[in-house]
C-alpha cells in the first residue's frame, strides 16, 4: 500500500505541476474566492482519480500477465514520449498550454450568469477542471497503477498530489508561474514513468 501511495503522490505531482489544469486553477484563483476554486478543482480532481482507479480495477480482472506488460509497456511508452516532448520544447510551448487555460476559462463565463454565486464558481471549477483532466496522461497513469496496485494506495496518493498541485496553484500560483518550466517538468516526468516501467518490469521478474 506504501509503494502504491508513493507511487500516486509522485506520479500526479509532477506531472500536473504546469498542466492546463494547474493553470485554470491559477486563472480562477485570480478572479474568486481562493477557497471556493480550490474546492471545485480538488473535488473534480477527486472524482476523475476515483473513476480511473474503478477503471484499474476493472481492468485487473483481465490476466495478471496482460497487466503486468501492459503497464509496462504504458509506462515506458509515456516516458519516450515526454522525454521526445521535453527535448522539443520552447518558452512557447507553455506560452500554449496558459493559453489554452485562458480560452477554457472565458468561454466558461460566457455560458455562466454573469453574477457569480458561491455555487456557480465551484461548478465552474469542477467543470472545467474535469473536462481538462479527462483523458489525460495522468488519468491514464492512474488507471495503470490502480490495474496492478493497492487501489486505496493509489487513490490517496493521487488525491494527495492533486491537492498540493491545487493549493500551489491558488495560493502562489500567479507569483510561479512565470517562474515554471514545463520542459524541465516533462522532462522529470518522462524520467519517472521510466523509472516506474522499469520497476514494474522488475518485481514482475
Amino acid at each position: 500500500m506504501l509503494t502504491a501511495f508513493t507511487a500516486g503522490l509522485l506520479l500526479i505531482t509532477v506531472s500536473e505541476l504546469g498542466d492546463k489544469t494547474f493553470f485554470i486553477a491559477v486563472i480562477l484563483a485570480m478572479h474568486h474566492p481562493r477557497r471556493l476554486v480550490f474546492t471545485g478543482v480538488v473535488a473534480a480532481l477527486a472524482a476523475m482519480t476515483i473513476l480511473s482507479v474503478m477503471l484499474g480495477q476493472t481492468a485487473s480482472l483481465l490476466p495478471k500477465v496482460y497487466i503486468h506488460y501492459a503497464e509496462i509497456a504504458l509506462f515506458i511508452a509515456f516516458g519516450i514520449k515526454l522525454l521526445y516532448q521535453g527535448s522539443k520544447m520552447s518558452r512557447a510551448s507553455s506560452e500554449e498550454v496558459v493559453e489554452e487555460a485562458k480560452a477554457a476559462v472565458k468561454q466558461a463565463d460566457l455560458e455562466l450568469p454573469l453574477r457569480k454565486t458561491p455555487l456557480a464558481i465551484l461548478t465552474e471549477a469542477f467543470i472545467l477542471t474535469f473536462m481538462a483532466e479527462w483523458g489525460d496522461r495522468t488519468q491514464i497513469a492512474t488507471i495503470a497503477l490502480a490495474a496492478g496496485n493497492n487501489p486505496i494506495g493509489v487513490s490517496v496518493g493521487a488525491v494527495l498530489g492533486h491537492a498540493i498541485c491545487a493549493a500551489i496553484a491558488v495560493i502562489g500560483g500567479k507569483l510561479i508561474a512565470g517562474r515554471i518550466s514545463e520542459r524541465q517538468l516533462t522532462l522529470i516526468g518522462g524520467c519517472l514513468f521510466l523509472i516506474f516501467g522499469v520497476v514494474a518490469a522488475i518485481e514482475g521478474a
